[in-house]
C-alpha cells in the first residue's frame, strides 16, 4: 500500500525495541504495587503517590495493548503481531491483578476524609472524578482478595471474544460470487454491502445467500462462543451484586436502565414510520416481494455516485465547515499526518474504527470502497478521532477517556452535517433523492436496527439469566421474530437473516449497541442547534468534545444542550425520519 494510505503506528512506538522498553518498564514497576498496598488511607500524600503510580502504569499498559492490537489489525495473519498482543494481554491481566486491591482499599477511606483530602491536597484534584466514581459504585466493589480473583480471571473472560474475532477475521473464508459484470470475485465482509447495493437483484441475492451459507457452516461454534460470552457477563454481574447483566453494563457509564428500556419502547411505538419506509422501498424497487437482500440497494434510479477516497476527503471537509476553522484544521491534520489506514487488504480486520493512545494522535482504520456509504464512514470515524484528540489535549490521562454513551454523538453529528450539506448544495433532484435515501438508510441502520440489536441482547441475556438454553436455534428464532417486528408486513423476512446475529461482533461487548441509537438522536438535536445558532452552539459542542471523562455522560450532554433521560430527542428524531420518508416519496414516485 502507498504510504499515504497507511497509518503511522510508529508514532506510538518507532520500533519494536521501544515497545519492549515500555513492556519491561511495566514488568519492573508492577512489584511496587505490593509496597503501596495498605498505604492509601494513611494520608493525602500517600493517596496521591498511589494514584500517580496507578495512572502511569495504566497509561503504559494501554499503550502496549493498543499498539499490539492495531498491529495485528493490519494483518490478522501476522504471527509476530499476534505474539505481541498475547504478551500485552497477559501483562494487562498481571497489571490488573497487581492493583486489584486499589478500589477496595480506597473504599475503606471514609467519604468525609476523602472530601477533605480533595480540598486540601492540590495534586489530588486531578483525580476528583475518579474518586467520585469509586464512591458511587461502593456497593459493587468486593474485598481485595475477591477483586484479585476477578482480575486473574480476566484473560479467561476475554476468550469468547478473542476466539470469535480470530474465527471471523482470520479463519472464515467466503466463496466467489458474480459481480455486476458477471465476473467471479471473492466475497469479503468489506465487499458484502457493496454487493447488496448492486442494482442487479441476482448479484444481491447470490451475495446474501453466500454470506449466510458460509456463516451457517460455523453455526454451532459461534452459538457456543456467544453463549459463553453471555455466561461471562452473568458471572461478573452476580459477582458484583447487580440485579442483571444489563444493569451491570449500564452502570459503568452511570446510565439508568430506564434509558435503555425507554429507547426500545419509544422506537416500538413509532414502527409506523419504519413500515412506511419499507413500503416505499418495495414500491420504488417495483418488486412483488421485498426481501432482506433488497434493503441496501439505493432506491433512486439511473444514478451512480462513485466517489474515490481523495474526493471523499474534500466532501467531508466541506460538510463539516459549520464546526469552524479549528475543527477544519484538525481534520486536515488527520488526513495528512498518518492517522488513517485506508484500503482493504488481505488479513486486515474488517469494518472501520477509531482508536488510539493518550501519548499519540488518534488512529482510524478503514476498508474504503468508492461509494457514498464509505464517505460517511470517513466522516463518522474522523468524528471519533477528533473527539479523542480534543479529550486528550484538554484532560489529564485519568480524565481523558470518554464513555461509550457519548462516543457515538461526535461521529453521528458529522454524518448528519454532511447529509444536510449535500442536500442543500446538490442541484440534481436524483442526487438529492440519493442522499436523502442514504440518510434514511443510516437512520434505519442506526436507530431502528441498533435498537433491534439492543432488544435482541435484552431478550437473550434474559433467557440465559432465567436458565433457558441459548442454542443456535433458540437465538435464531428470537432474531427472526424481531426482524418481523421491526420491518413489518411489507417485508419478506428470509430465513437466512435469522443467522445475521452470528456476524455481529458488537454482541461480544454486551449492551453496547443501544448507544448508537441514543447517540444518533442526541447528535441530531445538537446538529440542529449548531446550524441554527452558529458559534455559541459550536462552542458548547467543542467544550463537550473536550470534556473527555471529566463528568458523567448524561451530564456532559445536558451541558451541550440535550437531555437523554427523556424520550424527547428520540421522538423528535423519529418524527424527522417520518417526514423525510414523505420527502423522498415526493421525489421518486
Amino acid at each position: 500500500m502507498p504510504l499515504e494510505l497507511k497509518w503511522r503506528l510508529e508514532d506510538i512506538y518507532p520500533d519494536e525495541q521501544a515497545w519492549e522498553r515500555d513492556y519491561q518498564w511495566v514488568k519492573e514497576a508492577l512489584p511496587e504495587a505490593e509496597r503501596i498496598k495498605g498505604t492509601l488511607g494513611q494520608s493525602a500524600g500517600h493517596l496521591q503517590k498511589a494514584l500517580d503510580y496507578y495512572s502511569e502504569v495504566s497509561e503504559k499498559m494501554e499503550r502496549l495493548f493498543v499498539f499490539a492490537h492495531m498491529k495485528k489489525d493490519e494483518d490478522n495473519g501476522n504471527t509476530q503481531a499476534q505474539a505481541l498482543l498475547d504478551r500485552a494481554q497477559t501483562l494487562s491481566v498481571e497489571g490488573t491483578s497487581a492493583v486489584s486491591f486499589f478500589i477496595p482499599e480506597l473504599l475503606t477511606i471514609p467519604e468525609e476524609k476523602l472530601h477533605d483530602w480533595l480540598s486540601s491536597q492540590e495534586g489530588l484534584k486531578v483525580y476528583d472524578q475518579f474518586l467520585h466514581e469509586v464512591t458511587r459504585i461502593r456497593e459493587h466493589v468486593l474485598s481485595a482478595e475477591q477483586e484479585q480473583i476477578l482480575a486473574m480471571a480476566g484473560e479467561l473472560a476475554a476468550a469468547p471474544k478473542t476466539i470469535y474475532t480470530m474465527l471471523n477475521n482470520a479463519d472464515i473464508r467466503f466463496p466467489n460470487v458474480r459481480d455486476d459484470n458477471g465476473e467471479e470475485i471473492e466475497l469479503t465482509k468489506g465487499r458484502y454491502i457493496q454487493f447488496l447495493e448492486s442494482r442487479n437483484r441476482d448479484v444481491r441475492r447470490e451475495a446474501f445467500l453466500a454470506m449466510y451459507e458460509t456463516y451457517g457452516k460455523q453455526k454451532n461454534t459461534i452459538a457456543a462462543t456467544l453463549n459463553s460470552s453471555i455466561k461471562k457477563d452473568i458471572f461478573y454481574s452476580k459477582a458484583r451484586k447487580y440485579a442483571s447483566t444489563r444493569e451491570a453494563s449500564l452502570d459503568e457509564n452511570n446510565i439508568p436502565v430506564s434509558v435503555y428500556d425507554s429507547l426500545i419502547e419509544a422506537v416500538g411505538q413509532n414502527m409506523d414510520a419504519m413500515y412506511k419506509y419499507v413500503s416505499l422501498r418495495k414500491r420504488a424497487l417495483g418488486v412483488e416481494e421485498l426481501h432482506m437482500y433488497d434493503i441496501y440497494v439505493p432506491i433512486v434510479k439511473d444514478i451512480e455516485m462513485k466517489i474515490p477516497y481523495d474526493r471523499a476527503r474534500e466532501m467531508v471537509a466541506e460538510g463539516l465547515k459549520p464546526l469552524g476553522e479549528d475543527y477544519q484544521a484538525l481534520l486536515r491534520e488527520g488526513y495528512d499526518s498518518g492517522w488513517i489506514d485506508v484500503a482493504e487488504n488481505e488479513g486486515k480486520t474488517s469494518g472501520a474504527y477509531s482508536w488510539g493512545v493518550y501519548s499519540a494522535h488518534p488512529f482510524v482504520l478503514l476498508n474504503y470502497q468508492d461509494n457514498v456509504d464509505n464517505v460517511f464512514t470517513l466522516a463518522h470515524e474522523m468524528g471519533h478521532a477528533i473527539h479523542t484528540y480534543l479529550s486528550n489535549k484538554n484532560q489529564p490521562y485519568i480524565k481523558s477517556e470518554y464513555k461509550i454513551f457519548v462516543a457515538e454523538v461526535a461521529s453521528t453529528l458529522n454524518e448528519i452535517l454532511l447529509t444536510r450539506h449535500l442536500l442543500s448544495t446538490l442541484d440534481d433532484p436524483k442526487q438529492k433523492a440519493y442522499i436523502l435515501n442514504h440518510y434514511l438508510e443510516q437512520f434505519r441502520g442506526t436507530v431502528f436496527r441498533q435498537t433491534m440489536f439492543a432488544e435482541f441482547e435484552k431478550v437473550i441475556h434474559g433467557m440465559a439469566e432465567t436458565g433457558q438454553p441459548l442454542t443456535f436455534e433458540s437465538m435464531s428464532e428470537v432474531y427472526h421474530s424481531l426482524n418481523e417486528k421491526y420491518y413489518g408486513p411489507d417485508m419478506h423476512v428470509d430465513k437466512e437473516i435469522s443467522m445475521e446475529w452470528m456476524r455481529i461482533p458488537h454482541f461480544y461487548t454486551s449492551f453496547y449497541v443501544y448507544q448508537y441509537s441514543t447517540g444518533f438522536c442526541a447528535a441530531a438535536a445538537l446538529a440542529d442547534r449548531i446550524l441554527k445558532e452558529g458559534k455559541p452552539a459550536v462552542e458548547r459542542y467543542i467544550r463537550f468534545l473536550s470534556g473527555g471523562g471529566s463528568d458523567y455522560p448524561i451530564n456532559l450532554l445536558k451541558k451541550a444542550g440535550v437531555d437523554m433521560t427523556t424520550v424527547d430527542p428520540i421522538n423528535t428524531a423519529l418524527q424527522t425520519f417520518s417526514e423525510m420518508v414523505d420527502q423522498l416519496e415526493q421525489l421518486i414516485l
